[in-house]
């Protein structure tokens, strides 16, 4: 089994920045695949940005420019740098590993950008 540990979202005024942060443990040897979805109030749950074991990277292109992801494979830790936030970033935001075949969640952190 995989737990996954979440932890900087919070409240944020538009423009700001936040620093996301994804903690995985278990019975793992390597992960494959670790990203961010992300799931605004009425809306389904979208893919934010993912990155593999070797560092490359794909984004959503609402965030393009404006987030970056990064993973420690030593730590089993994938980041999300958020710069230039929007109040339409306003979601929760859930990380994800793949360490083979299934996919493994986080419990989801909230990020609310102010106007």
């Amino acid at each position: 089994q995989v737990q996954l540990v979440e932890s900087g979202g919070g409240l944020v005024q538009a423009g700001g920045s936040l620093r996301l942060s994804c903690a995985a443990s278990g019975t793992i040897f390597s992960i494959r695949v670790m990203g961010w979805y992300r799931q605004a109030p009425g809306k389904q749950r979208d893919l934010v940005a993912r990155i593999t074991t070797g560092g490359s990277t794909s984004y959503a292109d609402s965030v393009k420019g404006r987030f970056t992801i990064s993973r420690d494979n030593a730590k089993n830790t994938v980041y999300l740098q958020m710069n230039s936030l929007k109040p339409e970033d306003t979601a929760v935001y859930y990380c994800y590993v793949i360490p083979s075949i299934d996919v493994f969640w986080g419990q989801g952190t909230q990020v609310t950008v102010s106007s």
